[in-house]
C-alpha cells in the first residue's frame, strides 16, 4: 500500500512521512483508497464499468465488508479506528462519478464543491486521523487548502484532460473568457483558452491566500494532513505568463523542489 501511494501520490506520500509513526499506516490508507479512485478513469475504458468499481467501493464502505482487498482492509481498519464518518467517503465517490464522464463542470460553485468533497474531504479525514479534538476547528482550513490544492492538480493535468475530451474549466468562467468547453477543448483553445486559465488561477490563488491568511492558527499535530498543500503556491506562480503553454504541456516544478516545500512547511508550519 505504501508503494501504490509514493508511485501514484508522491506528495501525500511525503507527506504520511512527517506524521507520527502510529497514524502513518492509517493516512497512507487514506490516501491509497484516494489513489485507487481517482485513478479509476484511467483503467476503464466506458464510464459504466467506473460507476461500477465506485459502487464497489460504496459496498465495501456500507457493508464493512472489505473482501480481502488489501487496500479495503486497511481503510475500514482506520474508519473504525478513528471513528471516521463514513458519509465523507460516499460523498467523495459521488464527486468521483464526474471524472468518468465528458460533461463539462457547469459552473465555479460546482467546481468548488467538486474539490471540497475530495480534496478538502481528504484533508479533514486525514486531521480526525491525526487529532481529532484539533480537527473540529479546521474545517473551513481545509476547506480553502482542498480547493487551492485540487485547482493546482486540475490545472497541471489540463494537456491529459484535454486530450480525453474532459473539461473542469467551469463553463461560466469559459463564458466569461469569450470562449466555449468546446473550443476550449479542440486545436489551439481558442483565444479565450489562456484567459480561462488565467482564471483558474487566480480562483486557486484566491483559495490559497484564504488558507494562508488563517493559517497561522492550525495546530501543529494536524500540519501533515495539510502538507500536500506546501508545493500550490509555486506552482501557481510558475503557471503564471505560461497560461498558452498550459493547454498542451505540463507545467510542475521539479521533485526536489516540491520535497524542499513539503519539508520546509513540515517544520516551519504557515505561520
Amino acid at each position: 500500500m505504501s508503494e501504490l501511494v509514493r508511485a501514484s501520490d508522491r506528495d501525500r506520500y511525503v507527506a504520511a512521512l512527517y506524521a507520527p509513526e502510529d497514524r502513518r499506516a492509517d493516512l497512507l490508507a487514506l490516501f491509497a483508497f484516494n489513489a485507487e479512485t481517482a485513478g479509476i478513469r484511467d483503467r476503464v475504458s466506458q464510464a459504466l464499468p467506473g460507476e461500477i468499481r465506485l459502487q464497489w467501493w460504496r459496498d465495501v464502505i456500507e457493508k464493512q465488508d472489505a473482501a480481502g482487498h488489501p487496500v479495503a482492509e486497511a481503510l475500514l481498519h482506520a474508519i473504525e479506528r478513528h471513528n471516521l464518518p463514513r458519509q465523507a467517503f460516499q460523498n467523495l465517490l459521488d464527486a468521483r462519478i464526474f471524472d468518468l464522464y465528458d460533461d463539462p463542470m457547469p459552473t465555479r460553485g460546482d467546481l468548488e464543491g467538486y474539490c471540497g468533497e475530495t480534496a478538502s474531504a481528504l484533508i479533514q479525514l486525514s486531521s480526525l486521523v491525526l487529532d481529532a479534538d484539533a480537527a473540529a476547528g479546521a474545517a473551513e482550513l481545509a476547506g480553502h487548502a482542498g480547493c487551492a490544492q485540487a485547482i493546482a492538480g486540475l490545472l497541471r493535468q489540463l494537456p491529459l484532460h484535454r486530450r480525453r475530451g474532459q473539461c473542469y474549466v467551469p463553463k461560466d468562467v469559459l463564458s466569461a473568457a469569450g470562449t466555449s468547453p468546446e473550443e476550449f477543448l479542440a486545436g489551439d483553445g481558442g483565444p479565450g483558452g489562456p484567459r480561462a486559465i488565467a482564471a483558474m488561477i487566480a480562483l486557486a490563488r484566491e483559495h490559497l491566500s484564504a488558507f494562508e491568511r488563517a493559517a497561522g492558527s492550525l495546530p501543529e499535530s494536524l500540519r501533515p494532513a495539510y502538507l500536500p498543500l506546501a508545493p500550490a503556491g509555486a506552482q501557481l506562480a510558475k503557471m503564471q505568463g505560461r497560461e498558452a503553454d498550459m493547454l498542451n504541456a505540463a507545467v510542475d516544478l521539479s521533485a526536489w523542489r516540491k520535497h524542499w516545500l513539503l519539508f520546509r512547511r513540515a517544520t516551519g508550519g504557515w505561520g
